[in-house]
């Protein structure tokens, strides 16, 4: 019998994962020397605030009360609402950051619940001086973020617009979703540790990333920036029922409230898109066109029309008290 057909592909084999070593271990060393110069080339478009020992990442524009807060989704920072902040900023105060560990943020502690996050928020919104009360804008996972800081502090809460939100309720979907979404970002962690995120520009950046997202990838998409986001995803379980305790009819009495949904969502989603703004005796249900989860990147102006009434709704309010 020859052996030698085994013995070559072996040897071939061996060769290769010697090459992937050496590879992975000079992307790695590119990575740490290019992260070093990142500061300069990818600087941060707001200021860093010190919260509770580690620095949050702050990018505040316009003038006006009340200040409208952008709350990103899983695995996004303050560069997914560029697009969206630039518009609102025409009208008023509009204040986007990054949670801790994302973009330009420091890693803060764990675990990184919602709850978590939301008293991150308060402290930063506190530190920087950004007057309350807040109009809370949430897309996705941001969602539990923005409903835990309005359960908490309901009189620092002029209104929430909420975007396509995870929903608290969905344990199962939750359970079967957070290995995968681990698995997920530690893989584009490993692609952005060993340098190939930034060889490859923004060829890697999600399909619904703006422009500065993508102009700042290796920062925004960074390893980590997808620790951040796997960490939040372990935790989703944890959220979720933070967010559940705060359910109760009437919990956010007359609070303007806008709730977002896309189009062609099935009944049981709709449902509890209604019962959601039913918290509020002034919330309601907004669909729109595009059948995307990105609502403000593919039709923003549904989302500028939402947050545009349930400001003038707060700031008519605000105009009512002594």
């Amino acid at each position: 019998m020859n052996n030698r057909g085994p013995r070559r592909l072996r040897r071939a084999a061996a060769w290769c994962a010697v090459a992937a070593v050496l590879l992975s271990a000079a992307g790695f060393a590119y990575e740490s020397a290019a992260e070093r110069d990142d500061a300069r080339r990818y600087p941060a478009p707001g200021r860093l605030v010190g919260v509770a020992g580690h620095r949050l990442h702050l990018h505040c524009t316009g003038e006006g009360s009340p200040t409208v807060v952008l709350e990103a989704g899983l695995a996004e920072s303050s560069a997914s609402w560029a697009g969206v902040q630039r518009a609102l900023s025409a009208r008023g105060r509009v204040c986007s950051y990054d949670r801790a560990g994302y973009a330009w943020s420091d890693t803060g502690p764990a675990p990184r619940t919602a709850s978590r996050a939301a008293e991150d928020l308060r402290a930063l919104l506190a530190a920087a001086g950004e007057r309350a009360p807040y109009v809370l804008v949430a897309h996705s996972y941001g969602g539990q973020v923005a409903r835990l800081f309005a359960g908490r502090w309901r009189d620092l809460t002029a209104g929430l617009v909420l975007i396509d939100v995870t929903d608290e309720t969905q344990l199962d979907a939750l359970a079967m979703s957070r290995p995968l979404l681990a698995a997920q970002f530690t893989a584009y962690g490993l692609l952005a540790r060993t340098g190939v995120l930034r060889l490859t520009g923004d060829a890697l950046a999600p399909g619904d990333a703006t422009a500065e997202a993508r102009a700042a990838a290796p920062v925004v998409y960074g390893a980590r920036s997808m620790a951040a986001a796997r960490s939040e995803a372990w935790a989703a379980l944890r959220s979720a029922a933070e967010v559940a305790a705060t359910v109760r009819p009437g919990a956010w009495g007359d609070l303007p409230v806008a709730v977002v949904i896309p189009s062609g969502q099935p009944e049981g989603a709709v449902s509890r898109a209604r019962s959601l703004a039913a918290l509020s005796t002034r919330g309601r249900v907004l669909t729109a066109a595009t059948t995307e989860h990105y609502v403000q990147a593919h039709e923003p102006r549904v989302v500028l029309d939402a947050v545009g009434e349930v400001v003038d709704a707060a700031r008519a309010t605000l105009r009512k008290r002594p």
